[in-house]
């Protein structure tokens, strides 16, 4: 063989092995590419999970009865935003359900329609931080479908024969129907005293009663069931609803989550739709 062929042979074989070589390092490299980018996925995900943990769970909401109808709806959105979670209410008197929390019902958030009614929950250390008001609420005279008796006034309510109700005086809206007779200097006897403003307004719905006073929301809530009268007084005895996240809460992350949403314009939406007035 001669020395030229020798030399070509010898090239090839050199430029074949840095071929393979390239071709090697080549795929180690993709194969590394590919690793980092997995690891860099995993990574991704196990922050983005780690960092917005999902609410699951029971949330206990103890609200007054006149937030029933629009915390209900606000329950639904929240369970719908978190799918792991479930709000459970208790809705009543305010002063029946304070008491209920002092005495040791497991409960996560307070919602009151008065600043009297939260103080007996505060006053016990119940409560974990400051109550918050997030809405107001005005007394309507809610009456008959079409206003049989002619109400159109607080004093048209101390006429003789007219069967009125009122909510008791312990609850916000008993509280807050006393102090609107008191701005008027009016003196009624009811024909009974209710334990919370649904009761109220359920004797009118049922014509057990020819009149009550109660929330403007719960007029509104009610439909052409029955019928409201404003009345000037009712602008001295506007209510504000606190609401708080109770110390043991035994689901403290939902409960303050649902605040939160309470909060929201999208909560603070639905309660505008309601008839309650901003804070």
């Amino acid at each position: 063989m001669t020395r030229s062929v020798r030399r070509t042979r010898r090239m090839l074989q050199v430029a074949g092995a840095g071929a393979a070589a390239l071709l090697t390092l080549s795929a180690c490299s993709s194969s590394s590419d590919s690793s980092d980018s997995a690891t860099s996925k995993d990574t991704s995900a196990s922050s983005g999970s780690s960092g917005s943990p999902k609410l699951s769970g029971d949330v206990t909401v103890f609200a007054a009865a006149s937030l029933k109808e629009s915390f209900t709806t606000l329950g639904k959105e929240f369970e719908q935003q978190h799918p792991g979670a479930k709000v459970t209410f208790n809705f009543g008197g305010s002063d029946t359900l304070a008491a209920s929390i002092t005495g040791g019902a497991p409960a996560d958030v307070f919602a009151a329609a008065s600043p009297k009614t939260m103080k007996i929950v505060t006053d016990k250390k119940d409560a974990a931080g400051t109550p918050a008001t997030f809405v107001r609420n005005q007394l309507e005279i809610a009456t008959l479908p079409g206003n049989p008796h002619k109400v159109a006034s607080l004093k048209d309510l101390t006429r003789s024969g007219l069967k009125v109700v009122l909510c008791d005086k312990t609850v916000p809206c008993g509280a807050a129907a006393q102090k609107a007779l008191d701005a008027g200097h009016l003196k009624l006897t009811p024909a009974s005293y209710e334990q919370d403003v649904k009761s109220a307004l359920t004797k009118v719905e049922l014509k057990e009663a020819d009149a009550a006073v109660v929330y403007k929301t719960d007029v509104h809530a009610a439909g052409d069931k029955v019928q409201g009268v404003e009345f000037p007084e009712s602008a001295k005895a506007v209510n504000a609803y606190p609401i708080v996240l109770l110390k043991n809460a035994p689901n403290a992350a939902a409960a303050q989550a649902f605040i939160a949403l309470v909060q929201s314009a999208e909560g603070q939406k639905v309660l505008s739709e309601a008839g309650f007035l901003k804070p």
